[in-house]
């Protein structure tokens, strides 16, 4: 199986996963309420609100400096925050130390022992919590049952692959049954195609234990595939909270347009022309615009949504003409830049019947409801 299909393997076999899960939340385990923290004069968050229900994957994403990391530790009991309340199961927890919390924590760095083989590493947590040692041995083998390492337990850790150390890593965490897992880029020093099979293989474990779960990641890609719903943020606050389809589809802001996907940003002034609503960019070339709209902003445009074709269609205003700058073959899809009198358009052809030449002249369709439209 080649590297593009055992990618949409994997997120298929997401897909049919989370539409039944996520029926079955409701009980809420985590409450955020107006978060806030202050590194001297650096704001990390600043009112952070939301909720995690039990047995949901949320996905914190955001660019680096964005607060993530902050918004995890605070949870974790790590970091102290100035204002606002961090609710488990019910109760207030900003002055519980870490250990009295529940909380399990996955760092990317996985902080294994070497020194022990994978059994001791995933019981470490139930000797320390002085757990008998039959239930101990009965916890430990049910949780290399889980993660897919049956019958590794004597192994060092050393002997391991990076992604069955990344499981181990999360096995010694679930094995005290926390109220919820914490993941801080737990997939950040895999190389690609592993990260892409450790996402199914993280999902699935979540997916068969039932564990609440906040992943914190800057990869965009990864949050679309494992999140039941994002948390997108930005500067220390929320831009946006949804499903994968809502962020990428029904943009709040500017910024989680920007962010998520390949997407062309311009900026101009939205009016009216021959009765209809369009949007006149800074460059010179004329967009439309599905809602109304008027006065300064900005648009974006999903790459691809962009259609590019060879002639110009009859009756079709709002085709644009240019010229191939560049293409890019990718395997299943194709990656061009299209030069539109200097400004550049980056389109993804998914579907790629015919294959644009650099200095080809072309037409850019754009329907007006793939122009989302933000006001200034």
């Amino acid at each position: 199986m080649g590297e593009q299909d055992l990618n949409l393997s994997i997120r298929n076999e997401i897909a049919e996963s989370r539409s039944e899960a996520v029926k079955m939340r409701t009980e809420t385990v985590l409450e955020i309420d107006k978060l806030s923290k202050k590194y001297d004069e650096c704001e990390a968050l600043r009112d952070v609100s939301f909720s995690v229900n039990k047995g949901e994957l949320v996905v914190i994403l955001g660019p680096s400096g964005s607060g993530k990391s902050t918004l995890l530790m605070c949870i974790a009991g790590f970091v102290k925050p100035d204002s606002g309340s961090i609710i488990l199961n019910g109760t207030k927890i900003n002055d519980v130390p870490p250990y009295r919390r529940n909380v399990g924590v996955v760092f990317q760095s996985m902080a294994l022992f070497p020194n022990m083989n994978v059994f001791d590493n995933i019981a470490y947590p139930l000797k320390i919590r002085k757990v008998a040692k039959d239930e101990i041995k009965k916890r430990v083998e049910k949780m290399l049952e889980i993660v897919g390492l049956s019958g590794l337990g004597g192994r060092r850790i050393t002997q391991l692959s990076g992604g069955q150390q990344q499981r181990v890593a999360i096995a010694r965490t679930l094995v005290f049954e926390p109220s919820i897992l914490l993941l801080d880029e737990p997939l950040g020093a895999l190389d690609r195609k592993l990260r892409e099979e450790m996402q199914g293989e993280i999902k699935k474990i979540h997916d068969r234990v039932g564990a609440t779960t906040l992943l914190v990641t800057h990869d965009q890609e990864e949050a679309m595939t494992m999140g039941d719903r994002i948390l997108v943020i930005n500067g220390g606050m929320i831009e946006q909270m949804g499903t994968p389809e809502e962020i990428y589809n029904h943009p709040k802001t500017l910024f989680v347009s920007e962010f998520i996907g390949t997407t062309n940003v311009f900026k101009g002034v939205a009016t009216k022309e021959g009765g209809k609503t369009v949007f006149k960019a800074e460059e010179g070339f004329i967009l439309p615009l599905e809602k109304e709209a008027k006065g300064e902003g900005h648009v974006s445009i999903k790459a691809e949504h962009i259609k590019i074709l060879e002639n110009r269609p009859k009756g079709d205003a709002f085709v644009l003409e240019a010229k191939v700058a560049q293409n890019f073959f990718s395997g299943n899809f194709i990656k061009y830049e299209i030069d539109l009198n200097g400004t550049i358009f980056r389109v993804i052809d998914r579907d790629p019947t015919q294959v644009f030449k650099q200095g080809q002249k072309v037409y850019l369709k754009i329907l007006p409801e793939n122009v989302k439209w933000f006001p200034k």
